[in-house]
């Protein structure tokens, strides 16, 4: 048994422990401590770290700190052991009055992250406060007539301590006239009454002198005293009477001056003088309610003399004496209990105590902006308050103790959509009709880098002339951050790779600040066609965001090379062709053929061919081919011509200005019988040479073929596609290309059997047949909407045209009336026409 007793007492505490964590736990970020009045200073109070959950090493760091509106610094926490204990004098009855409940409510917040919690601390009542009478002596002026049990109300004491220690009791001196009797009011406490149980004389006794004794319930007691000092008056021997000796009555505040509150009604059943009766009040009212009331003498009228506020006092209790005119005259007494009623007079109050500002655009949503706590000094429904916040904005309210919120975030942040937030915080309370007060919150979003550039297209095409200077600039590159301040820095760069052997760096460069892009050295274009890149913009945030934008660089031709003859056995050399030729062929014959090509493309390298007069001005029996550069007869040949003919053959581009080459073709006329075996010969080198032709031609035939299909079947796709979508600007009206060039494109380009490298960085050199629009203008380029249009509506007849092109190309290819190169030459010079590019 002795064993026993300690480890089930033990048992007891650990569950009532448990019990108490529990408690802690559901109450909402809630703790309840308590205390007793006029502790000392460093009582201990609660281990508020401890109860809150949080740990001792973090609350400097996380900025401790506790609050409690209008009440000062009667609390401290210890942060070295986070002990919550009394820093000054607390005294109930200041603190809250005769209040039955007094709490000091204390807001405890920590940051990283903003919390809030909630701290009750309840004073509890010491009987530290005796009864006090507001006097040290009361007078009575009894007339001796009075009859037995005649009653004579006395004012109590009051007792500024709460429930069983303001529980008051009287105690009256022992005497042979007097008892006293208690009245218990309706929420007023006990008022003495003295009795009168035996008959007064006037010349036995003019004066009794009583002490009433009032003892409060507490533990110790405390006691108040008074004198009553009883005067007998001698005479009239009726007092006048109330009809009551209580009077209710409820009347709202702020009700107007000379507003009738009670007409109260007395009477005396004396007559004469002694039946005429004054109103009065009662010494025992004081000076604050006398100003509040006017008494009329005559009529026993109370009316109101001052401003009613609820808020100030919601009752108010008068003593009124009635008194007649006798000799000695006689008092009556009633009292007016007055209940002031609330009216919704009071606007809600708003205070906005804590931010945390300004909120990051990636905040997490529930983060905590703002603290909010509204009050309302009406009652009732009058002081019920509710709070709203603006609406459509991405923010609410959670209220986390009786009128007190949190604003957090409700929604995602873009401050590239809106970056700052005016938010007007409306508290509304439920009175009819109700008021309302307003604040303010200004919450400024701050950046994140959740922003890349961007640019305005993803590819940009430059024109460039080759043989441009050093250094020049062809483009200006520019992205834009919707981000602000450094996120929304671009700065530029290329994106370095490798040009063949080279790297793109030694081509070309960009500025990092302002995007120009520049050429570091002279382009050639019949070494680099196109040069393809990738530029990239990158802000400053961190972590740095950035894109990239391609850069097509089309290198155009320019006449910087002049034809060069091929002939037979020099290797494209200079030198001369030799031939030999019948005399008994006939005219129109071809003899020989000159070829050269031009490294240049287009205009630049479609060739012509001319033959030059001879020194003697004599005519000459041979004629050259204008673009085919084949030499043949004008006429027979008779003995009367020279046997070794020496033709000189002007070979020149359509370039601006034309390059030209000289070639000097030597044929030698023989008769039919001697040379038969060297026209056996170069009849042989003539077959293979043209066979290889054919071939050539039959390529070209059949590319010309596939390509004319695959144009005709896009233009119909197109046609329909136009006008079966909605109009935008026109019926069917194409939109306005977008092309970036640097300088002026040169006719059109055509290369002959030429293999060119495009530098895109992917792939091999590629073999291409490039036909650009004639006549373009330097950037930026002619409208091209209006020709569309105005063409627009006759796609059918381009399309026959360009088929009747290619019908009589084909024609005269086979009846070797033109040279297929021509035919190739007109048809795609027909299609620059119309802004094509194969």
């Amino acid at each position: 048994m002795f064993v026993y007793r300690p480890i089930r007492q033990r048992t007891q505490r650990l569950l009532l422990l448990f019990l108490l964590i529990a408690a802690c736990e559901t109450g909402s970020s809630q703790i309840h401590y308590s205390l007793p009045e006029e502790a000392k200073h460093g009582t201990f109070v609660g281990r508020i770290a401890q109860d809150l959950g949080l740990e001792l090493e973090e609350l400097v760091p996380r900025l401790f700190r506790v609050a409690s509106k209008g009440r000062g610094d009667l609390l401290e926490v210890n942060l070295q052991n986070g002990i919550l204990f009394v820093n000054s004098r607390i005294d109930r009855e200041e603190l809250c009055g005769r209040s039955a409940e007094c709490s000091i409510h204390l807001e405890v917040i920590v940051d990283r992250p903003l919390q809030v919690f909630h701290v009750e601390v309840e004073v509890k009542d010491i009987n530290d406060n005796p009864p006090v009478f507001s006097v040290s002596e009361q007078k009575l002026s009894i007339y001796e007539s009075r009859l037995l049990d005649s009653r004579f109300p006395l004012e109590g004491a009051s007792d500024a301590d709460i429930g069983e220690n303001a529980m008051l009791t009287y105690r009256l001196s022992p005497n042979d006239f007097f008892t006293l009797d208690i009245i218990n009011k309706k929420d007023k406490g006990k008022f003495p009454v003295l009795v009168l149980r035996k008959l007064l004389d006037r010349e036995e006794n003019p004066q009794l002198q009583l002490l009433l004794t009032a003892t409060d319930g507490g533990k110790p007691e405390l006691m108040g005293f008074v004198t009553l000092l009883i005067l007998v008056l001698d005479a009239n021997d009726n007092a006048p009477l109330f009809d009551r000796s209580v009077y209710e009555v409820k009347m709202y505040e702020n009700s107007a001056n000379q507003t009738l509150v009670i007409w109260l009604n007395a009477s005396d059943v004396d007559e004469g003088i002694n039946k005429e009766i004054i109103y009065s009040f009662s010494s025992l009212v004081p000076p604050s309610t006398r100003r509040k009331f006017l008494m009329n003498e005559s009529t026993g009228e109370i009316r109101v003399n001052d401003a009613i506020d609820f808020e100030d006092s919601n009752t108010y209790e008068i003593h009124v004496d009635v008194t007649d005119k006798g000799n000695p005259p006689m008092v009556g007494h009633c009292t007016v209990l007055v209940e002031i009623l609330d009216e919704n007079d009071n606007s809600p109050e708003v205070v906005v105590t804590s931010l945390a500002l300004p909120v990051r655009e990636d905040a997490q949503v529930g983060t905590v902006i703002a603290l909010i706590s509204v009050s309302d000094r009406d009652s009732g429904a009058n002081g019920q308050v509710t709070c709203t916040l603006t609406p459509h904005v991405p923010f609410k309210l959670v209220s986390t103790f009786k009128n007190y919120y949190s604003m957090v975030l409700d929604s995602a942040l873009d401050r590239e959509s809106l970056e700052n937030y005016e938010v007007v915080v409306t508290a509304r309370d439920a009175g009819s009709p109700s008021l309302s007060a307003t604040a303010s919150v200004s919450v400024e979003v701050a950046d994140v880098n959740d922003n890349a550039p961007a640019f305005a297209q993803p590819e940009y095409t430059v024109l460039v002339k080759e043989n441009n200077p050093p250094g020049c600039h062809i483009f200006t590159v520019s992205a834009r951050d919707a981000d602000a301040l450094e996120n929304a820095l671009v700065s530029y760069s290329l994106v370095e790779r490798r040009v063949g052997e080279r790297a793109l760096s030694s081509y070309v460069s960009v500025h990092a600040e302002s995007g120009k892009v520049y050429v570091l050295q002279p382009l050639d274009h019949e070494e680099l066609e196109l040069l393809q890149f990738q530029v990239s913009a990158r802000d400053a945030g961190v972590p740095p965001l950035g894109s990239n934008v391609t850069l097509q660089v089309f290198v155009l031709d320019e006449n910087d090379n002049a034809p060069a003859l091929l002939l037979p056995g020099t290797g494209g050399g200079a030198g001369a062709l030799s031939q030999l030729v019948a005399r008994s062929v006939g005219a129109g014959h071809v003899v020989a053929k000159v070829r050269a090509v031009d490294a240049d493309s287009g205009y630049n390298a479609w060739l012509s061919y001319e033959l030059q007069p001879a020194a003697g001005g004599e005519r000459s029996p041979f004629r050259v081919g204008l673009y085919t550069g084949e030499i043949s007869t004008t006429r027979a040949l008779d003995e009367a011509d020279a046997p070794r003919q020496r033709l000189l053959v002007l070979v020149k581009d359509h370039g601006e200005p034309a390059l030209t080459a000289t070639a000097t073709v030597l044929l030698s006329l023989e008769d039919s019988g001697q040379a038969p075996k060297a026209s056996t010969r170069a009849s042989t080198g003539a077959a293979g040479a043209e066979a290889a032709l054919v071939d050539v031609n039959v390529y070209l035939i059949i590319a010309i073929c596939a390509v004319s299909s695959l144009l005709v079947l896009t233009l119909l796709l197109y046609t329909a596609l136009r006008c079966s979508a909605p109009p935008s600007e026109g019926a069917c009206g194409p939109g306005k290309p977008t092309l970036v060039c640097s300088s002026a494109v040169g006719s059109w380009s055509y290369s002959q059997q030429r293999r060119q490298r495009v530098c895109s960085g992917e792939g091999p050199p590629k073999a291409d047949l490039m036909a650009f629009s004639p006549s373009l203008t330097p950037c930026p380029l002619p409208d091209v909407e209006g020709e569309e249009q105005s063409t627009g509506g006759n796609h059918s007849s381009k399309v026959g045209y360009w088929f009747s092109i290619f019908i009589v190309c084909f024609v005269n290819i086979l009846f070797h009336r033109f040279s297929p190169q021509i035919c190739i030459l007109e048809y795609l010079h027909s299609l620059s026409k119309y802004h094509v590019f194969i």
